[in-house]
């Protein structure tokens, strides 16, 4: 049995899933920007780093690189002549992540909505989908996409400023059979390219700094639409049920064990996780686990494996990660350990990557950035 809970933690509105008495799903209900578009105005731009910084909402500040600006979210130049971003231009940008300590807002001119079935994104061309999708069925939906994914392309560039759009297919079509996900993906992708053209419009009656689209998906049930979508991957065959936490389920004391640096493992061993400026660190130790016994590296190093893509899941975890476990001289227990980390990878919602392994043994991956860390949403919440 799966359960997804709603409940609080320090105040803070969080989604939980549990399978078989075990959290294996966090999302915390913060209010944040991201996904928002502002119609913003260029401050200045700074060469030599390739960004130009802009002022939005109430004299917040962020800044957007120079490469690949989209021409047709430059509101006052005409796309067809535009060259670079220059001080004084009004330009619409998307929060692609809030700003962080002494970081400014990372903003974006490849302008992105969300459907139920597909993402469509400005200035981008062509048509993708989430690799959550079986490898057949993904490659039947975009083959089926891509035939009538130029329909109305003409009508379409011109309602977006002669902007191109890419489409990138959600996981939730994976549900439908073919025939049907494709129809309702380009259904979808018409109804969010209307919402575009919309946005355009607006921007061009408001006034510079102003929100001209707000990122509603910070919801109690699109969080719970999402541990549903992590669910049906990570344990397709269970039942899902929705509670509220009623206070028993030890989902405090869950919560406050991601916060600590040591996590114990039932073999005896335990991990040292450290969140540092420019990667994680993860350190695997054999502590009490009984040493001599039959493979008790090997079995203690799968173990691990588990439970650190789970923290990584948890803890929100991205970027760098440098994983040191305890050092096997088998070949084929360091074969086995790589391909079980890359199939944990493979539930994860956000895409992570096996990179390799050091001359000092310790392994590398990468994750990518989706939204703050746990320990960072807690940080700038509390």
């Amino acid at each position: 049995m799966s359960e997804i809970y709603t409940s609080t933690y320090k105040d803070i509105p969080i989604v939980t899933a549990y399978v078989d008495g075990r959290m294996e799903y966090l999302s915390v209900v913060s209010k944040n920007n991201v996904g928002n578009i502002y119609l913003c105005r260029v401050d200045n731009i700074v060469k030599n780093i390739g960004s130009g910084f802009v002022k939005f909402e109430e004299g917040l500040i962020g800044y957007v690189s120079l490469k690949n600006i989209n021409p047709s979210m430059v509101l006052n130049r005409d796309p067809k002549t535009f060259e670079v971003l220059k001080p004084g231009d009004e330009i619409l940008l998307q929060v692609e992540a809030d700003a962080l300590k002494t970081k400014k807002a990372k903003m974006t001119s490849a302008v992105s909505i969300s459907g139920k079935y597909c993402v469509v994104t400005l200035g981008r061309t062509g048509v993708g989908a989430s690799l959550k999708i079986p490898e057949e069925k993904r490659k039947s939906l975009i083959a089926g996409v891509k035939e009538r994914y130029t329909d109305n392309k003409d009508k379409f560039s011109e309602m977006l400023r002669g902007s191109s759009y890419g489409i990138i297919i959600r996981t939730e079509s994976m549900e439908l059979d073919v025939n049907e996900a494709v129809s309702e993906i380009i259904s979808d992708m018409t109804e969010c390219i209307y919402k575009l053209s919309d946005i355009i419009k607006e921007a061009s009656t408001r006034t510079v700094g102003s929100c001209v689209y707000e990122n509603r998906s910070e919801d109690m049930d699109s969080h719970i639409s999402k541990a549903k979508g992590f669910l049906r991957v990570f344990c397709p065959e269970e039942e899902i049920r929705v509670l509220e936490d009623n206070g028993i389920h030890g989902i405090n004391s869950d919560m406050d064990k991601l916060f600590q640096s040591r996590i114990w493992l039932k073999s005896g061993a335990f991990l040292i996780i450290e969140q540092l400026e420019s990667f994680n660190a993860i350190d695997v130790n054999t502590g009490k686990a009984i040493r001599g016994k039959n493979n008790i590296i090997e079995k203690v190093n799968l173990e691990a494996a588990e439970e650190i893509m789970r923290q990584i899941r948890l803890r929100n975890l991205t970027g760098m990660i440098l994983i040191d476990f305890i050092n096997m001289k088998n070949n084929t227990a360091s074969g086995e350990l790589i391909s079980k980390i890359k199939s944990l990878a493979l539930k994860d919602a956000v895409h992570t990557e096996f990179i390799d392994i050091t001359g000092l043994g310790i392994m590398e991956l990468t994750r990518n950035k989706n939204n703050k860390s746990l320990r960072e949403l807690f940080d700038i919440i509390c």
